[in-house]
C-alpha cells in the first residue's frame, strides 16, 4: 500500500529517519561484534586454556559463563532499551562490551577470565535487543525495510561462521588474546557513529515503573534452564544437579508467567508473545538454532580432527555457507518479502536447509569436500538465509514502539536459548553414538593404527546420529513456520506509527515480512 493510499486512509505516515541508511551500518557492526564473540572464543579455547592454566573441567565456563549472563538478562536488556531510549543502551551496551572485551584480552587468570565472559554477556544483553529495535523503529516503508532486515539477517546468520575464520587467523598468527582484543575498535567505531546519526523517533518509550519479581523470575528462570542444558553436555541428564535446574527453571518460569499476566507494567507484556505470528516465529526459530549451533561444532571438529584442516582452513571452508546466508537473505527474501507471505519463505527456508542438513548424515572418514561438505553448506545457507530475514523482521512488525526492546529481546533468547540447548542436546546425542560404536567395534581392532580409526569411525558415526536429529528439528521448524506464521492475517502486516501509537489495526499492508 502506498504512503498516498494510507494518507487518503486518515492514518499515520510513518516519517523516515533521513540516517537511517548511515544509521544501518553501525547496527549491522555491532551486531557482527555480538555474533563473532559466540564462535571467535572456540578457536581460541586450547590456547587460552593453556596459557592460563585453565583445568578440562573449568574450561566450559569460559563458554557458559557467556551464554548464562547473555540468555538471562536479555529481556531485562531489551525491557531498559525500552525505558532509557535505544539510542543510549545500544550505545552504552558497546561501551561495556569493549571495556570486558579489553579486560577478557588481558586476562592472567582463568577466574578473571570467566568474569570478563561473563560481563560481555551482560552488555551483550543490553546491546542485541536496542539494535534490533532500532531497526524496527527506524525503517517503516515496507520495501526498504525489507531490505535493512535482509543486511541484519545475513550477518546475524553468516557472523558466526566469520568468527571462524578470523579465529582461527588471530589464533594461528598472533595470539588468543587478539581474538577479544579485536572487539575494542568495532565497538568504538559502532559507538560514535551511532552517537553521531542515530536519531530514536520521539514517543517510543515506555516509561512505566520496572517490574522487579518479573526481572527475578525472568533471569533466574532462564539462567537455569540455560546452565542445566550445559550441565547435561558435561555432567549427563541423569546428573542431580542437571535435573534439579530444570525442575527449577518450569517452576521460576511458571511463575513469571503468572505475574506477568497480573501487574500492571510487565517485563514481558503477555501481547507480545501470544501473537500467533510472533509466537511462531519464536518457536521456529529457536528450533532452527538448536539444529544450527550443534553443526557449527560437529563440522569445525570434523574438519580439524578427522580431516586435518588448520583452524584457517576451517574456517574458509565455512564460506560457502556464509555465502548461501548472504545470498538466500539479501536476493531471496529481501525481494520475496513484500510480494509472498512470510510463511511461504521461512517454511521453504528450514526445509531447504533440512536438505542440506540430511546430505550431511552422509558423512565418512574420507567423505570429499567437494562432493558432499559443499553442496550441504549451501543448501543450509541459502534455507537459513532465506528464513531469517523475515523471521527478524516479522517478529518486532506490528508491535507498539514502546514493546520493541522487549520483542527484539524476545528474538535473541530464542536464538540463545536455542543455541545453549542446540550444543548440549546434540552433542550428547554425538557422544553416546560414538560411545557405544567404539565399544561394539574396538574389540576386532588389535592394532594400534586400527584402533586409532575405530576411534574415528565411531566419532564421525557420533556426528552423523546427532545431524538426523538436526534434520528433524528443522522439518519441525518448518511445520511451525507454516502453521503459525501469518495465521489469522494472511498477508498482513502492521506499521508503526512515528508518534508511537501502532496502527495496526487501522491500516492493512501487504506483508514482506522481515
Amino acid at each position: 500500500m502506498s504512503e498516498t493510499s494510507l494518507k487518503a486512509r486518515g492514518a499515520a505516515v510513518p516519517s523516515a529517519d533521513a540516517n537511517r541508511w548511515k544509521a544501518l551500518v553501525f547496527i549491522a557492526l555491532a551486531q557482527l561484534m555480538v555474533v563473532l564473540d559466540a564462535t571467535i572464543v572456540n578457536i581460541a579455547l586450547p590456547s587460552a586454556q593453556q596459557d592460563l592454566g585453565i583445568s578440562d573441567g573449568n574450561r566450559q565456563w569460559v563458554v557458559t559463563a557467556y551464554a548464562l549472563a547473555f540468555g538471562g538478562l536479555l529481556l531485562f536488556g531489551g525491557r531498559i532499551a525500552d525505558l532509557w531510549g535505544r539510542k543510549r543502551a545500544f550505545v552504552t551496551g558497546l561501551a561495556g562490551f569493549a571495556a570486558a572485551s579489553a579486560l577478557g584480552g588481558a586476562a592472567t587468570t582463568g577466574a578473571m577470565m570467566f568474569g570478563a565472559r561473563a560481563l560481555q554477556g551482560v552488555f551483550g544483553a543490553l546491546l542485541a535487543p536496542a539494535a534490533l529495535s532500532l531497526l524496527a523503529v527506524m525503517f517503516t516503508d515496507a520495501k526498504e525495510r525489507a531490505k535493512a532486515f535482509g543486511i541484519y539477517g545475513a550477518i546475524a546468520g553468516g557472523g558466526g561462521a566469520v568468527g571462524l575464520i578470523l579465529g582461527g587467523f588471530l589464533t594461528e598468527y598472533l595470539d588468543w588474546r587478539w581474538t577479544f582484543f579485536v572487539n575494542v575498535p568495532f565497538a568504538v567505531v559502532a559507538a560514535a557513529g551511532a552517537y553521531f546519526v542515530i536519531r530514536e523517533p520521539e514517543g517510543g518509550r515506555n516509561r512505566s515503573p520496572l517490574d522487579i519479581p518479573g526481572v527475578i523470575l525472568s533471569t533466574l528462570g532462564l539462567v537455569a534452564l540455560v546452565y542445566g542444558f550445559t550441565r547435561a553436555e558435561s555432567d549427563g541428564w541423569g546428573d542431580g544437579v542437571t535435573v534439579s535446574m530444570f525442575i527449577a527453571s518450569a517452576v521460576l518460569l511458571t511463575a513469571f508467567a503468572l505475574v506477568e499476566s497480573r501487574v500492571k507494567a510487565p517485563l514481558l507484556p503477555l501481547r507480545v508473545v501470544t501473537d500467533r505470528n510472533r509466537g511462531g516465529i519464536y518457536l521456529s526459530l529457536g528450533l532452527a538454532i538448536i539444529g544450527m549451533f550443534g553443526l557449527f561444532l560437529f563440522l569445525t571438529y570434523y574438519l580439524q580432527v578427522v580431516k586435518g584442516y588448520s583452524p584457517v582452513k576451517t574456517g574458509f571452508a565455512f564460506l560457502p555457507m556464509v555465502a548461501g546466508m548472504i545470498t538466500g537473505s539479501t536476493q531471496i527474501g529481501t525481494r520475496l518479502m513484500t510480494r509472498v507471505p512470510a510463511r511461504l519463505l521461512m517454511g521453504p527456508g528450514f526445509l531447504v536447509a533440512g536438505l542440506g542438513m540430511l546430505l550431511l548424515t552422509q558423512l565418512e572418514i574420507g567423505s570429499s569436500y567437494l562432493a558432499l561438505l559443499l553442496p550441504a553448506m549451501v543448501l543450509l545457507g541459502l534455507g537459513m538465509g532465506t528464513a531469517f530475514m523475515p523471521a527478524m523482521s516479522l517478529a518486532t512488525q506490528g508491535v507498539e514502539p514502546r514493546d520493541a526492546g522487549v520483542a527484539s529481546a524476545m528474538v535473541n533468547t530464542s536464538q540463545q536459548v536455542g543455541g545453549a540447548i542446540g550444543t548440549a542436546l546434540l552433542n550428547t546425542i554425538a557422544a553416546s553414538a560414538q560411545t557405544s560404536y567404539i565399544k561394539d567395534h574396538i574389540a576386532g581392532a588389535a592394532a594400534k593404527p586400527q584402533q586409532q580409526l575405530v576411534h574415528l569411525q565411531g566419532m564421525v558415526h557420533g556426528y552423523s546420529a546427532a545431524i538426523w536429529f538436526a534434520v528433524g528439528i528443522l522439518g519441525l521448524a518448518s511445520l511451525i513456520a507454516f502453521t503459525f506464521v501469518n495465521a489469522g492475517r494472511p498477508d498482513l502486516t502492521a506499521v508503526i506509527s512515528g508518534d508511537g501509537d501502532g496502527v495496526e489495526d487501522e491500516v492493512p499492508v501487504p506483508v514482506v515480512a522481515h
